[in-house]
């Protein structure tokens, strides 16, 4: 149910509207009864409740925020790729743009009920903890996992004016990520029918989840109101990009020949995150979970050719579930 507002319809502000996240979390609110206005950057039309602003041009973002009057608002706007080239992008982008946001809401007459303000589960780096909860300190290892914790702690400096919760997402996917991504670039190898890949670490592990998770979660959060809270959003597994890939082989039916290419091998990279997700159930319920194996068919498509129910080896089985947590 949409939270009362004085508009016809309640309204909801979406940062970064037309990406990735922005899209699916506009469809879940749209459905509870949300007028939906968003914030792109570019020039090209996008359709009514869309506004071209930069979000380090607090003029230009305080008079969007004042003409939307929004009732809940959820702040996806980000350099959300680890190796995005220009650093200082990241840190204009990430921190002053999310302050210039903040204050931009903090000015309005009748302030939103509800903010989300979207940080990373990025910020805990190379954890010693086999599950990643909410309390355990922060070791960012580049320069997008300082930007969005530094993002936080901003945030945290208009709690006392507005009603501010920060979320965590871990590792997700789904239709219409950019192939920059590595999940969209394996499958859209097995979707050309490619013979061969280029990869970085193998052993990486990640928690992965499915991107209409994550919107129906944000939807829940943003009614809920956590002030205050921080969440992670995550599935409480973890898989290695071997997995990963041998999973998308089951589906696809054929294999596909992985070579290691140093030069995509980061340095600092963090070799494990997987989230513990008992405070997001404790705070929204549990949702209906969407296996990993059904993410990548969907995202395979008409591409599956065995669209099998169970992992693809005995012991990927028995890593994961030895892995599984509470929820």
């Amino acid at each position: 149910m949409a939270i009362p507002s004085k508009h016809s319809r309640p309204r909801a502000l979406i940062t970064g509207l037309r990406g990735f996240t922005g899209e699916y979390l506009a469809r879940e609110l749209e459905a509870c009864g949300y007028q939906i206005f968003g914030t792109a950057f570019g020039n090209e039309p996008l359709g009514e409740g869309v506004y071209y602003v930069d979000l380090c041009d607090p003029a230009a973002l305080q008079a969007v925020v004042n003409e939307v009057q929004p009732d809940i608002v959820a702040h996806l706007a980000a350099i959300s790729f680890v190796a995005h080239g220009n650093v200082e992008d990241i840190y204009r982008i990430n921190v002053v743009g999310t302050r210039n946001l903040l204050e931009a809401l903090s000015k309005l007459e009748t302030p939103p009920r509800s903010i989300l303000v979207a940080s990373s589960a990025n910020i805990y780096g190379n954890s010693t903890a086999e599950v990643i909860k909410e309390t355990e300190a922060p070791m960012p290892a580049n320069d997008y996992a300082i930007s969005k914790m530094a993002m936080e702690h901003v945030a945290r400096l208009w709690m006392d004016k507005l009603p501010i919760f920060i979320t965590r997402p871990f590792n997700y996917t789904g239709l219409g990520q950019s192939e920059n991504f590595l999940l969209p670039k394996i499958v859209s190898h097995f979707k050309r029918g490619a013979k061969h890949i280029e990869l970085g670490n193998l052993d990486v592990a990640r928690d992965f989840s499915d991107v209409r998770f994550v919107a129906r979660a944000y939807r829940e959060l943003l009614q809920l109101i956590p002030r205050g809270e921080t969440v992670n959003i995550c599935s409480g597994k973890d898989y290695t990009l071997r997995e990963v890939i041998a999973m998308v082989e089951s589906l696809a039916g054929y294999r596909i020949d992985v070579k290691v290419n140093p030069a995509f091998v980061r340095a600092n990279e963090v070799r494990k995150l997987v989230g513990d997700s008992r405070k997001l159930i404790a705070t929204i319920g549990a949702l209906p979970a969407i296996p990993l194996q059904d993410t990548l068919a969907w995202m395979l498509g008409e591409h599956v050719k065995n669209p099998v129910k169970q992992l693809p080896s005995k012991a990927a089985l028995k890593k994961i579930e030895a892995l599984e947590v509470l929820g």
